[in-house]
């Protein structure tokens, strides 16, 4: 992954975790294996985990102990209202950011 894309990324990756948590709850490595899924295939599980502890600290989640069959219990994340709230702000800002660059882009042609 370039500089750039890191730069960029930097700035939206919270609302991709959100996103992954609006389809369901999820714990930490499922959240970054979907991101890989998604073509995030560089994001460390440690960037994950800290922007996780967060979006915990601002009350965008709630979170529950589930007992793991290996190891200590595992912290499953889910959105509740307020992280649902902050999402669809993060979507209104998004769409007004790409409908601009788009603007921007063609006006360059």
């Amino acid at each position: 992954m370039g500089k750039q894309m890191t730069e960029m990324l930097k700035g939206t990756l919270e609302g991709l975790v959100l996103a992954i948590l609006s389809v369901r709850a999820a714990y930490g490595y499922e959240i970054t294996a979907r991101l890989r899924e998604q073509g995030f295939a560089e994001i460390a599980e440690g960037t994950v985990y800290a922007l996780l502890v967060r979006i915990e600290q601002r009350g965008l989640v709630d979170v529950e102990k589930v007992p793991s069959e290996k190891g200590p219990p595992r912290k499953v994340y889910s959105l509740n209202d307020q992280g649902r709230d902050y999402l669809e702000e993060f979507w209104r800002t998004w769409s007004f950011l790409a409908e601009r660059l788009e603007q921007l882009r063609e006006e360059g042609k």
